[in-house]
Order: structure tokens, then sequence, then C-alpha cells
């Protein structure tokens, strides 16, 4: 057993029931959590735990002459381990950022769990000597360290406006392994344990249950002008009242070891464990730190505010780099900072109306009220766009305990007004407050412009492509209403022939599948076909021979291209082949010159090359330059102008190109160069013909 200090027994003797005491607090903590927390996340975890600490706190208060070997000291170690695991439930969802994160603690803690492991089987030095490196105060120390680290990043990654759920709990597991540091620290430098500390151990393990408890309730549902630094001047009087409180503690500690014989050492540890945590319940408090701040802001500083810092701030506020930030959060926190108010409510209107309504709530309800252009608070803003303080009566339904208005103002117009609720500590209003918050209103108002003419460019592009896929569908349903046509037409002739009968069924039968597919992209354009690789020369020759059942045109084919491959979607190489052959039949039609259509395929450079010409009246290059890849320009008076337009956008996508030679008189020949391929055994692209 470790060497005890003098007046052991004496120690011992008020050991047992602060740790008994401790057994029965987390007992009972143990019994609030499952049936608050039960079907919460983590709420089994947290349960598990404090009927760990219990079971330790237990087991020492029946063996106090051995409080780190037999049950207790495996006890001990478990408790450690298994507080670990809770924090590690708690960190948030593990997405790309805090993977790393995740994975360095994890492995922190398996390395941990194995020393405690170890620890198990290896009991502390026969002699009762401590010292760095045994084993179990490794552990121990290990442990400590360990939670201490996993609290802090638990903290950090939690995002702020979420903090108010977790800080008690952090706080008091932060107390816990805190105190156990200094114990082991303090056992390891002087070579053997303090029963004082230990027993104090009990004590700050009892005070840290009412935080355990509250933090599982809130989760229920879940002058003189100085040129410093106004956050150096904070946080240096956080350390300064940090400090003139710990020492007055530290004195109220020695006056009862002086004079309180035995419970001296017991009430300096009870008071100054019990201040430190009172510190940080204060100092994570919003309330308390926004009170600091006005304090010194008010008499150490000409200006209320940094504007610089104030600038940087409402821009970092607004051009929030986290997807998760709505636009009305940004908006409203941009503007609450400015007087620590906790939330508030955006009111926006659209260009044609002349009311405003609700577009958005930070830390208040949703609302459907509508403020119509006659409503007294509008008024209240004046032609100056003046920032208005509440009167007894409420503005809003829903919203009784609303203070400010701030409006938002663009070019002249009122687009938007933010409703505030009191701040957190009471708020001096002044002019240069209304100042403020009239300059950041007005940059909030040219920020909620900027994203709406941003969504109304996104929506003019989305309706920009779907109407070009539709250009693209209504050609070939025009195609495809051209075959049909001449189906008709032919049909007065020989329908009673059975060949023509099955030509006609099957034609219609590819029309009806041709149009079917088309409608499919207009709805899921993503679902088209993958790229295929294609035997030009074959799709070539099916090609013609639909073109000649549909439109009787005969075009001169020759080929010497090898049989060579290209990669490209088998639905636009088909659509690519029959725009051009249908617009080369039609020129020579409206020239009376039918029958020299001709298609040249050949391998050149790498490349497959498809000459198509045709001996119709040709184009001038100014025609071919300023109008012929146009969109919806068109020659032909029932043309829609798109073939050529979308003939080469599908062929550049393909990698591909499409140029074109032409005289007037003379005819125009199209060509299409796409680059060769070689599919390996692997490949996924598939060879069709």
């Amino acid at each position: 057993m470790p060497r005890l200090e003098r007046r052991t027994c004496e120690v011992i003797n008020t050991l047992a029931p602060f740790y008994a005491g401790a057994a029965l607090a987390y007992l009972l903590l143990a019994f609030f959590v499952l049936l608050r927390l039960r079907a919460r996340r983590g709420g089994l975890v947290l349960a598990v735990a404090c009927l760990v600490t219990a079971a330790w706190a237990g087991a020492v208060a029946l063996a106090p002459l051995a409080p780190l070997s037999g049950l207790a000291g495996r006890l001990e170690l478990a408790r450690g381990a298994v507080w670990y695991g809770f924090g590690l439930l708690l960190l948030p969802p593990p997405n790309v950022g805090l993977r790393p994160l995740r994975r360095a603690l994890t492995g922190l803690g398996l390395i941990v769990a194995l020393t405690a492991v170890l620890a198990f089987s290896e009991p502390l030095a026969a002699d009762g000597s401590i010292s760095l490196g045994a084993v179990g105060i490794d552990a121990r120390l290990g442990l400590a360290v360990a939670n201490l680290l996993l609290i802090e990043n638990l903290y950090r990654n939690t995002r702020p406006e979420r903090r108010w759920h977790i800080n008690l709990l952090c706080i008091a597991l932060g107390g816990l392994f805190v105190y156990d540091l200094l114990f082991y620290a303090d056992a390891v430098l002087f070579r053997r344990l303090s029963m004082v500390l230990f027993t104090g151990r009990a004590i700050v393990n009892i005070g840290v249950v009412p935080l355990i408890a509250v933090a599982a309730l809130r989760n229920r549902r879940r002058g003189i002008d100085l040129q410093i630094s106004r956050s150096v001047v904070f946080h240096t009087t956080t350390l300064i009242a940090s400090g003139v409180f710990l020492l007055g503690l530290a004195a109220t500690g020695e006056v009862f070891r002086r004079f309180g014989a035995n419970w001296g050492a017991l009430a300096e540890i009870s008071l100054i464990s019990g201040g430190i945590v009172t510190i940080a319940v204060l100092l994570s408090s919003g309330s308390m730190r926004s009170r600091i701040r006005r304090v010194f802001v008010d008499h150490f500083f000409t200006s209320r505010y940094d504007y610089r810092r104030e600038w940087m701030r409402c821009i970092a506020a607004l051009s929030a780099p986290d997807p998760s930030a709505l636009l009305h959060e940004r908006v409203i926190r941009a503007v609450a900072e400015v007087v620590d108010s906790p939330g508030g409510v955006l009111f926006l209107r659209e260009a044609n109306e002349s009311g405003f309504h609700w577009a958005g709530s930070l830390n208040l309800p949703a609302s459907e009220a509508m403020l119509t252009s006659d409503h007294p608070l509008l008024k209240a803003f004046g032609a100056e766009a003046r920032v208005v303080v509440a009167d007894a009566t409420p503005w809003i339904e829903g919203f009784p305990a609303l203070w400010l208005a701030v409006p938002l103002a663009h070019v002249g117009r009122l687009i938007g007004l933010i409703l505030l609720p009191p701040p957190r500590a009471p708020f001096r209003l002044d002019h240069e407050v209304f100042a403020l918050l009239r300059t950041i209103g007005q940059q909030v108002a040219v920020f909620i412009v900027e994203q709406r003419a941003t969504q109304s460019l996104v929506e003019t592009r989305h309706l920009r492509e779907y109407g070009q896929r539709f250009a693209f569908v209504a050609h070939d349903i025009k195609n495809v209403a051209s075959q049909l046509t001449l189906l008709l037409a032919n049909a007065e002739h020989h329908l009673a022939n059975p060949d023509f009968q099955r030509d006609m069924l099957a034609t219609v039968r590819a029309a009806t599948q041709k149009i079917t597919a088309l409608l499919a992209r207009l709805t899921a354009p993503e679902a088209e076909a993958p790229e295929s690789a294609i035997r030009p020369a074959e799709r070539i020759a099916a090609i013609l021979a639909t073109l000649a059942q549909s439109r009787g045109a005969r075009i001169n084919f020759s080929d010497s291209s090898a049989n060579g491959l290209v990669a490209m979607k088998l639905a636009a190489f088909d659509a690519v082949l029959t725009h051009l052959l249908d617009n080369a039949i039609d020129a020579e039609a409206s020239a009376g010159r039918e029958g020299h259509v001709g298609l040249a395929l050949r391998a050149e450079g790498g490349r497959i090359i498809i000459d198509i010409s045709d001996r119709g009246p040709g184009m001038t290059p100014e025609f071919i330059r300023d109008e012929l890849f146009r969109p919806f320009r068109s020659s032909k008076r029932e043309g829609f102008g798109i073939g050529v337009f979308q003939a080469r956008a599908l062929l550049q996508e393909a990698g591909g190109e499409l140029t074109v030679t032409s005289q007037p008189g003379f005819g125009t020949t199209m060509r299409i160069s796409l680059p060769l391929i070689r599919v390996p055994s692997h490949s996924v692209l598939q060879a069709v013909g």
C-alpha cells in the first residue's frame, strides 16, 4: 500500500463518508439520466459512466486503506475510460474536416485503454512508492490528459450557438480530470499519496454532479482612450478577476487551516475547486461576458466600437463559408452582434410587393405575420430609415419581447427589416449605436440584393439550359414528324402492299421509341446513355438506310476509314449525322438539284473525317460567321435554326469539331472530325455498329 501522510487514521475517518456520499450522488444521477435521456443519443452511455463512477466511489468507501489497488483501483481506470468513450460519442458527426481529429482522439483513447488494461494486472509497487513510469500511475495520468484533450476538442468543434448545451458538461468533466491530473502529479512529485487531496477528490466529484444534471436537463429537448486591442483588455481582465478571486479563496483556506484544525485543508480544497467551477460557469455565460465587455468599453474608450473590427466582423458573418449557415441566420447575426442581441427576426419584401413577409428567425420562433405598407412600425422608420426602439405596444403578434427594429434600405428603398430581442445584459443606446446599426443595415441590404441577383441569374441559366434542351428535342421531333408525313403520303398508294405494311409498322414503332426517348431527355437529361465506341461506317450505313426509307433520298457514300472507332454517345452521333444530311437534302431540293448529296468517310492523322457535301445554293462567309452557328437563326421558313448549333455542341462534347466550306451557287461541305480511339479488352466502352 502506498505510504500515507501522518495522521492517516484521522483522515481516513473522513474519507469514507465523503466517498460514500459521492457513490450515492452518482447513483441518483444515473437513475435521473435513465429516466430523462434513455432514448437520447448518448443518454445510456452517460448513465453507464455515472454508474461506474458510483461503483468506484463505493469501492473506495469500503476499502479506504487501499484506494488505488484491488477493485477500487480497477474501477477507477474503468471510470476514466467510460467518460472518454462518452466524450467521443458527443463529438460532431464525422464530416471531412473532423475525420482526422476523430481518428487521432480514437487512437489516443486506444493507447490509453491498452495502458489501463496493463494496469489492471500490474499493481502498484509493494513498498508503497509512487513514480512516473509505473504502469498504474501512467495509466491514470494518461486517462486524465486524454479526457482533458477530448473535452477541449469537443468544445472547440461545437458550433458557438450550440455550446450552451454542453458548456456545463465540459466544465464538470474538465473539473474532474484537472483535479485528477493535479492529484497524481502531486503524488509523483512527493512520491506518496496525499490523503487530504484524495479526500478532496470526492468533494470535487460530488460538486460537479449538479452541473451534469443541469446539462442533462438542457439536452432533454434538445474617459481615457487606450490604444490597445479590446480583446486583450477583455482577456486580461478575465485573468485578473480570476486571480483575485482565487487569491481570496486561498486566504480563506489559510484561515481554516490555522483555526479549523483538520478541516482547514479540506475547506481550502472545497473553496478553490468551487471557485474554479464558479469562474468557469460565469465566463462561459454570454451575458457575463457582455457585461464585462460593456463596462470596460464604456469607461476606457472614447468610441464604443472599434469600427475596423466591426466591419470585418460583419463581412465575416455575411460571407460565412459554412454551407449550413442559412442566409437569414447570417444576416440576422451580422446585425444582432452589434448590440449583443441573442437572435432576431428578418422580414423582406419582393420587388413587386408592398408588404413585408417573414423570411427567417434566429433563436426565435417562425411567424406567418405580414407587415403591410401602412404598419405603424414601417411609418416609424421615416424617410431617413432610422432605427426604432420598441415601446409598450407589441409590434408583431407572437413576438412580444422585441427591442429594436433595424431598417434594411437599398438605394433609398426599404427592402426589409430586422427585429431584435433585448440583449443578454443591459445595453445603453446612443447616437453611435444607432449610426452603426444603420450602416450595418445598409450593408446587409446590399448583400441581400446581391444574393437575389445571383439567384435570379442561376434560375435564368437553368431556364436557358432547359430551353436549349427543348429546342434540341423539338428539332428532333420535327424530323420524326417529317418521316411520318412521308409515310402517310406513301400509304395512299401502297397501303395494300404487305411489305409496305410491315415497313410502316416498323417505322411507326421506331418513331414512337424516338419520341419517348426525346421526352425523357427533357425530364432527366442526366439519364442519357454513356459514350460508346462507335464504328462510323456501320452507323452511317444504318442512317442512310433510314433516310432512304423515310425521305427517299439516295446518298453517294464512300468509305476509306479502315473500320476505325470513335467515342461518342450513340444517340448524339446519329443526331449529328441525321441533322447534317437532312440539311444537305433540303438544300439541294431548294436549288432543284436533288440526288447529288455525297458522304465521304476516311481516317486521317489519328482522326475520323466525315465530309457531307451538297450542290445546294451555298452560303456566304458572312452568313457562316454571323448566323449559321447561332441558335434560332434559320433560312428555312419552317426551320428552328437549331440543327447545326446542336450538331456542333454534341461534337465538341465528344472532343470533335465541325467546320464548313461553302461557295454561293456551288454548294456546301460540312466536315466532321472526331478522334480515333483504341478500345482495350478491359474498357468500359462498348463497341457499337
